[in-house]
């Protein structure tokens, strides 16, 4: 009889990946040109070794046991763990990464990431760069379970996780806006919680994954519509869709010109102090591209420019 070692293969696993993002063992075998039924045999294979079941047989779907569950999730932990390994078995040999992952908040203004990228990719690195979208825990979420090398923006202080290194980005200062035509826009100074929770709240959807999400400015049982991030926020409050706080850099034109309302609530100003952080220890044992970045943000000038909102539009 096989043993767990002679089945968990980096192949097996992603295997198992393919059947849970195709839903079906049909569609996924299609997606991996193989026959169902070599599917059905492999994964029979894991079962006898592991001796347990991996798949409720009594759906028509690829529905997962709990114990398939832990399995996939452990599976794709480890698969990450295999192409760590390659990435830095190659920047041993290069000193340069094969791929670097970025974790930016939503918080960040993304035209100046994208100047940064575009002034990386004129060094002729052979390092891929890869962003991710994130928002509130889910930043630093990303670089402590290892997808991402380096968060930019993260809501906690990094130095509460091991092997996470981190220095401030800056300090950004909310507003609490409506539009115009808001029932709050007319409403007296300041304004009660009591008041706020008669009406609809916008806020920014936290991107983590295990549990540990955030909430901001948010009263228990108020009406809320939740967006994927700060931009789509401002385009709710503008519509007049809800009320909520937003960065002051960002609302600022919109409130010379007419279209937010800034009002005074009886909370008190609200100042998120973000940072940036990374894996890793020494800059010894840092690869060339994290090492580009990370003496990127040692710029007062681009510190600033990635926390002004007026640029994530």
């Amino acid at each position: 009889m096989q043993t767990a070692r002679d089945v968990l293969t980096p192949d097996a696993l992603a295997m198992l990946q393919a059947i849970d993002r195709a839903g079906s063992f049909a569609a996924a075998a299609r997606e991996l040109g193989v026959v169902p039924s070599a599917l059905t045999y492999r994964v029979r294979q894991i079962e006898d070794a592991l001796d347990v079941l991996l798949y409720d047989r009594s759906s028509r779907q690829a529905r997962l046991t709990a114990a398939g569950t832990e399995l996939l999730h452990e599976g794709g932990r480890l698969l990450s763990e295999i192409d760590a390994v390659a990435n830095r078995v190659r920047r041993v040999a290069t000193g340069w990464e094969s791929q670097l992952t970025l974790a930016v908040d939503s918080i960040i203004a993304k035209s100046t990431v994208m100047e940064l990228c575009e002034s990386f990719f004129t060094l002729g690195a052979p390092t891929r760069l890869k962003l991710r979208d994130e928002a509130l825990a889910g930043t630093l979420e990303a670089l402590t379970s290892g997808q991402a090398d380096l968060a930019i923006g993260g809501v906690l202080d990094p130095t509460t996780s091991a092997g996470i290194q981190g220095k401030p980005l800056g300090s950004v200062s909310f507003v609490y806006a409506v539009a115009p035509h808001h029932p709050l826009a007319a409403a007296p100074e300041p304004l009660t919680d009591e008041l706020l929770l008669q009406h609809r709240a916008v806020a920014v959807a936290d991107s983590a994954q295990r549990g540990n999400s955030l909430t901001y400015g948010l009263l228990a049982g108020q009406d809320v519509f939740t967006v994927a991030n700060m931009p789509a926020k401002l385009d709710a409050q503008l519509r007049g869709l809800g009320g909520g706080f937003l960065p002051e850099c960002m609302a600022r034109s919109y409130v010379e010109a007419g279209h937010l309302v800034v009002k005074k609530t009886e909370r008190p100003a609200r100042v998120v102090r973000v940072s940036y952080a990374w894996r890793g220890g020494s800059a010894r044992s840092q690869g060339r591209a994290l090492q580009w970045w990370l003496k990127q943000l040692e710029s007062p000038t681009t510190r600033a420019a990635l926390l002004d909102q007026r640029h994530n539009r």
